[in-house]
């Protein structure tokens, strides 16, 4: 049977939906792939297809997850599909594939020997590493407004996974994270719910106007960067090590070495 390709969006709204297409064909799986994005080198012999975002079926998809597989095999499906992997699409299928048809459930991530499911369990562990990077790593400034601003670079769509754990915490504090990547913003206004905005075009005049720092965070950040070269001890300093520990990426976003 000749090779299908259903070719999605880069969202999970768009995994899910090309999932639920794949199943709705009706063909079997082996033959059918999920391709994130379109593609420059098509395949001979090879029939593409198109998916577009659903929400009623993702909806549906994300039910028939959580009650066939689970709630932790959802979460590892969920931030597979948020990395940066090219194949991640026709891994996190294959993956639904095998959980389901092999009646695995919750124990779906288990089964490495299946390749699919191996690389979706790397990139899930690509993305969870990075997410908890950045819950370490996120410096909030203040604006003269009074929102609190971040800017992070990550190299997978964290912002699902970081909004959350950010809203609860400051919950009381109007605040936005800037994924510069993807010109995507995490918004959380105070007391209410987050929500995300995307298709902000980056480095516009009205954005970078609307970035100017309170004096008050400009004091703090000069008093901060003090502090952070006074407990320093040159004898004891470890490029290496440090680099380990904080990989230069996240350095970049940080007041304490934007300061130096």
């Amino acid at each position: 049977m000749e090779e299908k390709y259903i070719i999605c969006e880069d969202s999970l709204e768009g995994i899910f939906t090309a999932v639920y297409d794949a199943y709705a064909l009706r063909e079997g799986h082996d033959h059918l792939h999920v391709q994130v994005g379109e593609t420059d080198n098509y395949r001979l012999f090879a029939t593409y297809l198109h998916s577009q975002p659903d929400f009623g079926k993702t909806e549906k998809v994300v039910r028939t997850l959580k009650e066939r597989l689970g709630e932790h095999v959802y979460g590892s499906i969920c931030r597979a599909a948020a990395s940066d992997g090219a194949d991640k699409g026709d891994a996190v299928y294959h993956t639904v594939v095998d959980g389901i048809t092999g009646g695995r459930g919750e124990r779906t991530m288990d089964n490495l020997r299946n390749p699919y499911v191996a690389r979706a369990f790397a990139l899930a562990r690509r993305t969870a590493n990075e997410v908890h990077h950045e819950l370490e790593f996120i410096r909030f400034q203040e604006l003269k407004q009074g929102v609190l601003y971040s800017r992070i670079g990550p190299e997978n769509n964290v912002m699902p996974f970081v909004m959350p754990h950010f809203a609860d915490r400051l919950s009381s504090e109007d605040f936005m994270i800037h994924d510069e990547n993807r010109g995507l913003f995490g918004v959380h206004p105070a007391r209410g719910e987050w929500y995300l905005v995307s298709g902000v075009e980056q480095g516009t005049a009205g954005l970078q106007e609307a970035i100017q720092y309170s004096d008050q965070e400009m004091e703090y950040q000069e008093l901060f960067t003090i502090f952070h070269k006074t407990i320093a001890i040159r004898e004891r300093h470890n490029r290496r090590l440090q680099q380990q520990m904080l990989p230069l990426r996240f350095q970049d976003y940080m007041v304490e070495f934007l300061q130096k």
